[in-house]
């Protein structure tokens, strides 16, 4: 039977771990809120960014002189998967729903007799992908080292993506990532990137860019 000396200890201990979560749980709640906030600032500028690509799909439309970025390269044989998930774990169905979705959409393509290349961003993506699709993987990047992600972190990875299209090294590219809806609803969503994908009237080519998904459901429906 332990000591009237070893209950103080232990109720000490306990309240000491009490105050150490307490803070803990003060500082995850500032990061998140700040990650809100950053996510909703960004919601104009994607808004914006929608409708100045959608008019320029739209000026570019049947014209000869195009830029491929937009009309593609007339061809749907190559499949570049750019797959983007967090550095670190413990956020429930995050990463692995991404994954997933990016996984279904890779067989899908392969079943069809198309060839599949995959970039990753994010060690989380590549540690769900990387057993059953790891031969596909052509390049994984990790920005854990970074505190925060900059213009220059993203534009590495634009340019890379450039780079491989220029060389001919895909037909397709798709982004795989997360769609914020709020800070405990985050939709896994496929967007294809090259050749550029708008919606068709002008008015939805005027909604917001990053809402736009391709056909998520008919693929899991079987729809056409």
């Amino acid at each position: 039977m332990a000591s009237l000396k070893d209950l103080k200890n232990r109720i000490a201990s306990v309240k000491a771990t009490q105050k150490i979560t307490k803070a803990m749980q003060m500082v995850a709640a500032a990061k998140l809120r700040r990650a809100q906030e950053a996510a909703e600032s960004a919601r104009p500028y994607a808004d914006r960014m929608g409708t100045v690509l959608g008019n320029l799909a739209a000026g570019f439309e049947g014209r000869d002189d195009a830029p491929k970025l937009m009309t593609g390269t007339g061809r749907d044989q190559i499949h570049l998967l750019l797959v983007c998930t967090a550095e670190r774990g413990l956020c429930g169905g995050f990463n692995s729903s991404i994954a997933k979705l990016a996984r279904e959409h890779a067989k899908r393509l392969l079943a069809e007799g198309k060839r599949v290349k995959i970039v990753t961003v994010g060690k989380k993506g590549y540690d769900a992908l990387k057993r059953d699709m790891g031969q596909y993987v052509i390049e994984k990047i990790e920005l854990r080292g970074l505190k925060s992600i900059e213009f220059s972190d993203t534009k590495a990875i634009g340019d890379l993506v450039i780079n491989l299209f220029n060389d001919e090294q895909f037909d397709v590219c798709t982004l795989f990532f997360a769609q914020f809806q709020s800070v405990i609803s985050q939709v896994p969503t496929a967007k294809q990137l090259i050749p550029a994908s708008f919606p068709e009237s002008g008015s939805e080519r005027r909604s917001s860019w990053w809402k736009c998904t391709v056909r998520i459901r008919t693929e899991r429906t079987g729809d056409a």
